[in-house]
């Protein structure tokens, strides 16, 4: 017999335990010495049996010895501040120049497209079913250009006033952009005749290339608008420049002002949507210009912001990054990492630090000790 085993039975014969030996063996080696040594040669002396629960406490120190292993302490590490709505104000120049750029291209494709229209003597204005019931106000048009001006101030005031403006900007500069070079195509490949026999047009110029160059500057210094002379072109019928700006601006004054100035939302709408019907009142444009230009609008808008607040991450079954302008959009929005929240602030501070007076909490004090 070895010394291991001569050790288990004499411990197990021991004075102060009253086991038998087929009990001492229906335990395994670890745990009957364990338990014989913690729970036996502690009560030498004693008479009386070993504790019922010897099992019990061998299964504790087991659960203990596995458990041990597996405790941890949760170290709280604080996370590194990262800017979820970093301003980057040189994307928004960048996106600036991008709908210069579009704007730009729009009055030279005016020019184009204006050598092309058909003296309305020869091709009277097509048929459209909103002039058969409704008649003809001249000064209904400086109504909707009255209404762009005043819908385009209001936004920008509150662009002023709003927090995260360079995001919005840039936003706001880049759908104005895309449209128009939207507008550039398809007022290119379909050139509809004018759309009222009181319109009157320019002269062609056809290779008078100076001649153009001084329209297009023209149109760019009245800013397109009829009430400041400039435009004086034909042609950019399909789709109406004038729906685009209305809607757009309405868009983004409702999307990034508070949910509940529902009175401030409607007085805007109200602004949009007499300005765009005061073009049809004009006869200025024909109903399917109006039309195309508030769906390729709003959609572009929700478009543009449901990937913007969801943030989709381009993949095989992601079909809203499938358009031409989506590197555009990854390159504007990649490092906003939240939605944008309507927050508004006095963006200049009235007097600086250095102005504001020294000793105000010094006289406090003093006051203080005086009393």
């Amino acid at each position: 017999m070895r010394p291991d085993e001569d050790s288990a039975v004499s411990i197990q014969r021991g004075p102060t335990c009253e086991w038998s030996k087929q009990e001492a063996m229906s335990l395994s080696p670890t745990t009957s010495v364990t338990h014989k040594i913690d729970g036996c040669a502690k009560h030498s002396g004693d008479k009386k049996p070993c504790p019922v629960h010897t099992a019990a406490l061998g299964d504790t120190k087991r659960a203990f010895r596995k458990s041990r292993h597996n405790d941890y302490v949760k170290i709280s590490m604080k996370e590194p501040d990262v800017v979820r709505l970093p301003t980057e104000w040189w994307k928004t120049t960048l996106l600036f120049f991008y709908a210069g750029f579009s704007l730009l291209l729009t009055t030279a494709v005016i020019t184009v497209v204006h050598e092309r229209v058909p003296p309305k003597e020869n091709i009277p204005p097509l048929p459209d079913s909103f002039f058969d019931y409704i008649s003809e106000v001249k000064w209904a048009f400086t109504v909707t250009e009255v209404n762009g001006i005043v819908l385009v101030t209001i936004w920008f005031l509150q662009l002023f006033f709003f927090n995260h403006k360079s995001i919005v900007c840039r936003r706001y500069f880049f759908l104005v952009g895309t449209l128009y070079l939207y507008r550039c195509i398809t007022m290119y490949i379909t050139v509809l005749p004018v759309p009222g026999v009181h319109i009157t047009c320019a002269p062609k110029l056809y290779g008078d290339s100076y001649g153009k160059i001084q329209r297009v500057l023209k149109l760019i210094s009245g800013g397109g608008m009829s009430i400041t002379s400039s435009h004086i072109m034909c042609g950019d019928y399909l789709f109406s420049g004038h729906t685009v700006m209305l809607t757009l601006t309405y868009l983004f004054i409702k999307e990034y002002s508070p949910r509940s100035f529902w009175w401030y939302h409607l007085m805007c709408w109200l602004l949009s949507a007499v300005g765009v019907v005061c073009i049809l009142v004009a006869r200025e444009h024909y109903s399917v210009d109006v039309v195309v230009a508030y769906f390729v609008t709003t959609r572009l808008f929700w478009w543009y912001h449901s990937m913007a607040n969801t943030h989709c991450q381009c993949s095989p079954h992601n079909y809203l990054s499938n358009p031409f302008w989506n590197p555009l959009f990854n390159f504007m929005e990649r490092n906003v990492k939240t939605h944008v929240p309507c927050v508004y602030g006095w963006p200049i501070s009235w007097a600086p630090a250095c102005l504001k007076n020294p000793c105000k909490k010094y006289s406090m004090v003093q006051s203080t000790r005086d009393e």
